[in-house]
């Protein structure tokens, strides 16, 4: 047995997949909007369809938490130390199970750990590379609310420990503030499975460290920072833009940590420049 992973395609096409991995505490809806504009765009551009993909995440939206057995050891503190590594396995073996060698590997917060931890596993598999609102360093001290919260989360067997997520605090951007946006994000959560909610933190804290990665990205890269990220704005986002060759940086201005649904035309413009640069150069190579 491996990890499962509910698959949902927005768009068929040629060439390689682009596959869209989602945040915390949500699943693959988070990016319905910003994978249509992408399509959108694409078709506005004269750009041949191309598949784009967004499976939801171990434990989130459709898939299956993982049983111990396929997550691994297990940490004094409960969490997973192979998890993210068997994650990020199990998204390469969705695309080699469809035909694909390889994919434009998208992340956002957590997404993007395991958008780094193909490139430190499976290299070869990496045609262009996305980081999204998240960073290459490990948490440090502040991981043990990851624990906190995976507790929380098993011991009321509810959603409410991470309910924060959809809650605007003081400096949040203009959009996190709407009702829409407010409405949208608890719903998304409410539809969780809290058991999933805490497998998703253990896996996260156990992570493999991640700080060497960037400079070993050659694929044509985007970052993409919400200059009102309180984890990962510019001041984080950009110093890791500048240690992979030939990264593009774009910082969005009154944006949080969710880019891709606070301002999804931003983002799916920048990931249908990233898509033009991995056909330029593999039509080149």
């Amino acid at each position: 047995m491996a990890i499962e992973l509910a698959n949902h395609i927005y768009r068929d096409g040629e060439g390689v997949p682009v596959v869209l991995m989602n945040a915390y505490p949500v699943d693959h809806r988070m990016w319905d909007v910003c994978a249509k504009a992408l399509a959108d765009f694409a078709d506005l551009n004269d750009v041949p369809d191309f598949p784009i993909w967004a499976p939801d995440m171990a434990g989130s939206g459709a898939s299956p938490v993982p049983s111990d057995a396929d997550s691994g050891p297990r940490m004094a503190n409960g969490a997973y130390s192979e998890a993210l590594d068997r994650l990020a396995g199990a998204y390469v073996d969705l695309i080699k199970a469809a035909g694909y060698e390889q994919a434009i590997w998208v992340g956002l917060s957590m997404g993007g750990y395991v958008a780094m931890d193909i490139q430190r596993l499976y290299p070869e598999t990496v045609a262009g590379l996305a980081l999204c609102d998240t960073m290459a360093a490990s948490d440090g001290v502040g991981g043990e609310n990851r624990l906190k919260m995976a507790d929380a989360a098993e011991q009321t067997n509810s959603v409410e420990p991470v309910m924060h997520f959809a809650q605007p605090a003081d400096g949040d951007s203009t959009v996190k503030k709407t009702p829409e946006f407010i409405a949208t994000m608890t719903g998304w959560i409410n539809e969780q499975n809290p058991a999933g909610l805490a497998w998703r933190q253990r896996m996260t804290y156990g992570r493999p460290e991640l700080g060497a990665v960037p400079e070993t990205i050659s694929a044509p890269s985007l970052v993409v920072s919400g200059e009102l990220d309180p984890s990962s704005n510019p001041s984080v986002m950009r110093p890791l833009a500048e240690r992979i060759t030939g990264a593009e940086f774009i910082d969005i201005p009154d944006c949080g940590h969710f880019s891709a649904v606070e301002h999804p035309d931003t983002v799916a413009r920048a990931l249908l420049s990233l898509v033009k640069r991995v056909q330029s150069a593999q039509k080149n190579a």
